[in-house]
């Protein structure tokens, strides 16, 4: 057997001989394109890195029932992912190195090719569990319409197929706690939050800093934390919510996270929260690369028309706002107390936190 050489095992024939300049074809090569071309192609690589953890996790959440070790494994795949990400807002810095000037080079030599048109990245947004119904419309037609067509059909199963975001939410409710006989924990917790947010409400109204206008902005901001406290209580209000599209996870699984969060320090619940979190950080890090994104366009390009036909800046800056996945666990932290406050638990609750549990 031939021994085996570091460049056919990477295949680094075939990567580095694929930085075709398309300025080059019409006689003029622009020196910045090998870096732009360059740098969207290691985009390419980190995404489909994305998509092997990503496929990696949905494995596991597919199970009936996801033992401990499991979830740990799930939360070590997405401290990768993280940071992958973190190297891809990074990566802007070094494609900065181009001026505007230097973009406008081989600009016209993009179209109409775009970034909007990466099937991979479509499938990330897909399989966190980004809805169809929840994207920004792009031209005015179906996203994948501008994908190619032997790309699309892995882009359609991923659309069909269960979102991490879906198990989540199976996988939450599911969590054998939400009802532990002798002790009504939310009884408890009503009480506690209640006497929060009255206090609230009572140090905006006093407050001597506050103009008129404040005090009412303040007031409003008080008014949809109190109604969505109500919700998290009261499971129709929250399904009222869910079909207003104001709410997507369910009452039960909202309320499941909620208790995972407030009582991280258990035992078995350093997992979930550790999940939990990892969830928020790989939501956090999308709408910052797509910040940075549309930072970047709008000093490459500024009002113009991107090269794909989008609104350039404009769209970047739309989907950073709205393409929110996991927002709603972010969200969860409107209904912390202080752990002096929380409700003790029983002995014989913190007990069997204190096992293995199946979730």
């Amino acid at each position: 057997m031939k021994p085996l050489n570091y460049s056919e095992y990477l295949g680094l024939e075939n990567i580095l001989n694929n930085q075709k300049l398309k300025s080059e074809e019409r006689g003029s090569a622009a020196h910045d394109e090998m870096l732009f071309i360059i740098i969207h192609q290691i985009y390419e690589l980190w995404f489909k890195q994305i998509i092997y953890e990503l496929n990696s996790i949905l494995r596991i959440f597919s199970k009936d029932s996801v033992i401990e070790s499991d979830v740990s494994l799930a939360v070590i795949r997405l401290d990768r992912i993280i940071e992958i990400q973190k190297i891809l807002i990074d990566q802007i810095r070094v494609l900065e190195t181009m001026t505007a000037m230097d973009f406008l080079e081989f600009r016209d030599d993009l179209f109409p090719s775009s970034g909007f048109q990466s099937s991979q990245f479509r499938e990330i947004e897909n399989k966190l569990g980004l809805k169809i119904g929840n994207r920004i419309n792009y031209g005015g037609k179906d996203y994948k319409k501008v994908i190619l067509d032997k790309e699309q059909k892995k882009v359609k199963r991923s659309e069909e197929e269960n979102s991490l975001f879906d198990l989540l939410e199976k996988w939450l409710e599911r969590t054998p706690f939400l009802s532990f006989e002798g002790f009504d924990f939310w009884e408890q917790y009503s009480i506690a939050v209640k006497r929060i947010l009255n206090n609230e409400e009572q140090i905006i109204r006093n407050n001597p800093n506050y103009s008129l206008d404040e005090v009412s902005y303040h007031l409003k901001e008080h008014e949809r934390a109190v109604s969505s406290f109500e919700a998290m209580i009261n499971p129709e209000k929250h399904l009222e919510l869910i079909k207003k599209n104001k709410k997507r996870l369910s009452h039960t699984a909202t309320q499941a996270a909620l208790l995972i969060f407030l009582y991280r320090d258990e035992p078995i619940l350093h997992s979930p929260f550790n999940f939990l979190s990892r969830l928020i950080d790989v939501d956090e890090l999308l709408t910052t690369w797509r910040q940075r994104h549309a930072l970047m366009v709008r000093r490459m390009i500024g009002a113009k028309i991107g090269t794909g036909g989008s609104s350039g800046h404009a769209y970047l800056k739309a989907t950073a706002e709205n393409h929110k996945i996991f927002s709603e666990l972010a969200d969860l932290s409107t209904f912390f107390i202080q752990r002096s406050a929380l409700p003790k638990l029983p002995e014989h609750i913190k007990r069997s936190l204190g096992y293995h549990f199946k979730l």
